[in-house]
């Protein structure tokens, strides 16, 4: 009888469990797969794009959406997003890996 009570929480604690370890969307290169962050806005994620001293979160990195002057952050690259005439911007991958 114990048991039929705590069935009910052992089941609401593997959903919780299942929602707290599911990932954030992420960047990858669409020609090249390579990772470029993960689209949360938890400044203090290493990998976040919010990460202001993170690899790709920081205006210097060169992986990083946020960097003005590189590869992916520039408003005048092809493999940026910040480019609305942009052919290759990153693609948005679920946590699973699946492409949006």
């Amino acid at each position: 009888m114990k048991s039929a009570k705590l069935a009910p929480f052992a089941l609401l604690a593997i959903l919780v469990s299942a929602i707290v370890q599911a990932e954030p969307p992420h960047l990858r290169d669409r020609q090249t797969g390579k990772y470029l962050g993960n689209l949360s806005s938890n400044p203090y994620d290493a990998n976040s794009v919010s990460n202001p001293y993170g690899r790709y979160g920081s205006e210097y990195s060169a992986d990083s959406i946020n960097n003005p002057y590189g590869k992916y952050g520039s408003q005048y690259s092809n493999d940026s997003p910040n480019n609305p005439y942009a052919t290759n911007p990153p693609a948005i991958h679920s946590g699973d890996g699946s492409r949006y």
